[in-house]
């Protein structure tokens, strides 16, 4: 690319970028600057993008940062490597990449989307309004970004743009065969484990407060937070606030494995010769499979209320726990409760799903012209208030299934 006719211009563009990178004018472009550049274009991932992008061939100081000749080099060698995906991706060789050409190429991965997410892929990078992408709307999009091959360019659209998979907990995420093959599915499920057991640790004494209200409280003795956590902590401790807590985290990893793998094969069963599912029939899949997950793993929930409940003293552990209650009633308790828990999934998931999609995309509707992607706080947002409304409409039902699987704790 070096010594073409447009050799001037894009030397003069790349000292423009130079410039507005380079933020503490010190002549050099830095992993910190940079990764404030991919932030501002929206970048999937800026930390991953920075630290691999700011080491080109022939870079003398990497830990310094770019000055502007190895910068210039670093944006030749980027933009010869997106030129060969960009024509990878314009099967029809027209210079354009349009929407058929984006579900043809997420169809070779194993990942089929709808006609309405591939606009809305197209819509993140299309400047000119012509629903195509061009060469310039390419490489203005992707030329900071460390993106290597094709399977690259559509992890990035897939996990950082704007597929509606796996963003409400409902719906487990979907994985491409190259991810499946290559052990990413399990690494993020490992990793949401991970996260799940640490945001459930940090909110156990809330948790236990809640089952020990929903049992205990009446007209009677009006019990509130402050004589909940009173009650509790007189009776065993501080450190009986995070009774339960122990099963609560053991069974994250086999419900989101389960869940997972029902997810995939109802996902088939519904989908049939359609390429993709459309949101209802994710939410009908996501609830058969929230479903299914909850009837094989529900004496764990009994186990947990039952364990989250107990008096100083009364079980040794999990085992002489669930011994217990075997031993004085019997393999049926372990499903007590059963009915208005999975009763529950169904409008828990149902406006879940459609109050986030709603605010999501209403929030896309009137403030972002230029990209889909929401950012991480308007989705924290739109997944807080859809989830608490969501609550708000099962509750009923949760407060049943709690009160069923505690019945017999208070009688011994």
């Amino acid at each position: 690319m070096r010594g073409g006719p447009g050799d001037a211009e894009r030397r003069q563009r790349w000292g423009r970028l130079f410039e507005e990178l380079d933020s503490n004018k010190d002549g050099r472009v830095d992993v910190h600057e940079l990764r404030q550049g991919l932030a501002r274009l929206g970048a999937g991932d800026p930390d991953r993008g920075a630290q691999q992008g700011i080491s080109p061939e022939g870079d003398a100081d990497p830990d310094g940062g770019l000055d502007l000749e190895e910068f210039i080099l670093y944006l030749q060698e980027r933009e010869q490597r997106l030129l060969l995906l960009f024509h990878s991706l314009d099967r029809n060789q027209d210079g354009h990449i349009d929407v058929s050409e984006i579900q043809q190429s997420f169809r070779a991965l194993g990942i089929s989307i709808s006609l309405e997410q591939a606009e809305k892929i197209l819509h993140s990078m299309d400047r000119d309004g012509t629903m195509t992408i061009d060469w310039q709307e390419w490489r203005d999009h992707f030329l900071l970004h460390s993106l290597e091959n094709v399977e690259d360019v559509l992890y990035f659209w897939k996990h950082s743009t704007v597929l509606d998979i796996g963003e409400c907990l409902t719906v487990p995420d979907e994985f491409s065969e190259q991810e499946k093959l290559t052990g990413m599915w399990w690494k993020q499920l490992v990793a949401g484990a991970v996260a799940g057991a640490v945001s459930r640790t940090g909110t156990a004494p809330l948790d236990r407060l809640k089952v020990f209200m929903q049992v205990h409280a009446s007209k009677t003795n009006r019990l509130n937070i402050l004589g909940g956590l009173q009650s509790m902590i007189r009776e065993g401790g501080v450190r009986s606030l995070w009774r339960g807590n122990g099963i609560n985290v053991l069974k994250i990893a086999p419900e989101s494995a389960i869940k997972f793998m029902a997810y995939e094969q109802i996902k088939r069963a519904i989908r049939g010769q359609q390429e993709t599912l459309h949101v209802q029939e994710r939410f009908v899949a996501g609830s058969l499979a929230g479903a299914t997950a909850q009837t094989i793993i529900y004496p764990m929930e009994v186990l947990k209320t039952r364990l989250t409940l107990r008096r100083t003293g009364q079980y040794k552990g999990l085992l002489d726990c669930a011994w217990q209650i075997l031993e004085q009633e019997g393999p049926r308790a372990f499903y007590r409760g059963y009915l208005p828990n999975v009763l529950g999934i169904i409008p828990y998931a149902g406006i879940d799903l459609a109050v986030y999609e709603t605010l999501k995309n209403q929030w896309l509707q009137q403030y972002s012209h230029d990209s889909a992607d929401p950012g991480i706080l308007v989705l924290l947002a739109c997944g807080t208030i859809s989830s608490t409304c969501g609550q708000i409409a099962s509750y009923p039902l949760a407060l049943v299934r709690t009160r069923m699987q505690a019945q017999d704790w208070g009688e011994r």
